[in-house]
């Protein structure tokens, strides 16, 4: 059984909460305590045409506790993660050893899912990008960054990144650590490229859940279907039917890891599937199983690391 809330603060945060408590009729065993708690940040108006939220995140399991593996499939949005406490292990499809992040990660677009290895105290601050965020920040192709990720340390610097995490580690408060990270971005400004038609167009296909055709969306962007498929591989990093089906199974995934009493069916509907092969087609190819043994997995799992995400 889980309980969550959530609040919308004058100031312009959501704050939230997720945790379980013992259940000791889960298949006989005793579970894991775990809490966590999110507060998520609108940002500076500065920001707000390219960085979607500002996400503070502190989860704890206790010292006696086995490891937790969590699944992490690819979600629409690009991602900056600034890891303030021990840094996460991350273990990629197709290989056995988990990978210890650096303090600082860039995450591009993602196809395949990975799992991760949260450590007992998970306290990290999550940048969240709209579409083409991350392209206009970098200046690269996001195309080379797919299923990859970067150092942020050496795409910032490394003086300018130990500087940072210091601050982050000082400072006591979420709203205090929202601060460091929101004045760090505010001081990359002069990097970011122009806001296109484009990426108005592809913030439409997120908020409509990839329930969009191509050939509106290209219209939107003002460019021909052609231009559109060029544009998209480089400032999404993949085709854009191929990130309208992410973006549908994402909402799908996050559905499932906030509502595991909520029937599959349901979900599909909610999420514009109304083929169940096509569903359960895409789990299979972004969550790496099948529904039903996605189910069983998250419900042996203390924490939920995509739930409480905004996009």
């Amino acid at each position: 059984m889980y309980a969550t809330w959530m609040v919308v603060s004058k100031h312009g945060k959501r704050q939230g909460c997720l945790f379980k408590p013992i259940d000791k009729t889960l298949n006989g065993i005793i579970c894991i305590i775990a809490y966590m708690q999110s507060q998520f940040y609108i940002p500076h108006p500065q920001l707000q045409d390219f960085i979607q939220c500002i996400m503070v995140i502190d989860a704890q399991v206790p010292d006696t506790a086995e490891p937790v593996i969590a699944p992490y499939p690819p979600t629409p949005q690009n991602s900056l993660f600034f890891y303030i406490e021990d840094p996460i292990k991350v273990q990629f499809d197709g290989k056995e050893a988990f990978i210890q992040q650096p303090r600082s990660v860039i995450v591009g677009p993602q196809l395949t899912p990975v799992r991760i290895d949260v450590n007992q105290r998970h306290k990290a601050v999550r940048v969240g990008f709209h579409p083409g965020g991350l392209h206009r920040l970098l200046g690269i192709s996001l195309q080379e960054m797919l299923d990859d990720n970067y150092n942020a340390a050496d795409v910032f610097g490394p003086g300018v990144m130990e500087l940072l995490h210091q601050q982050l580690q000082e400072a006591a408060e979420m709203d205090a650590i929202k601060d460091v990270v929101e004045k760090f971005l505010l001081s990359q400004l002069n990097r970011i490229k122009p806001l296109q038609h484009f990426d108005r167009a592809m913030l439409q296909l997120v908020q409509h859940q990839g329930n969009y055709t191509i050939e509106k969306l290209a219209s939107l962007a003002c460019l021909s279907l052609r231009q559109f498929e060029r544009t998209c591989h480089q400032r999404i990093g993949m085709s854009p039917k191929l990130f309208a089906r992410i973006v549908r199974f994402s909402k799908a995934y996050r559905m499932r890891e906030q509502f595991l009493q909520m029937s599959w069916t349901k979900i599909a509907y909610e999420c514009g599937y109304f083929d169940q092969m096509h569903f359960i087609r895409d789990f299979k190819v972004f969550a790496g199983v099948t529904p039903r043994i996605l189910e069983k997995e998250l419900a042996q799992l203390p924490i939920r690391l995509q739930g409480p995400m905004q996009l």
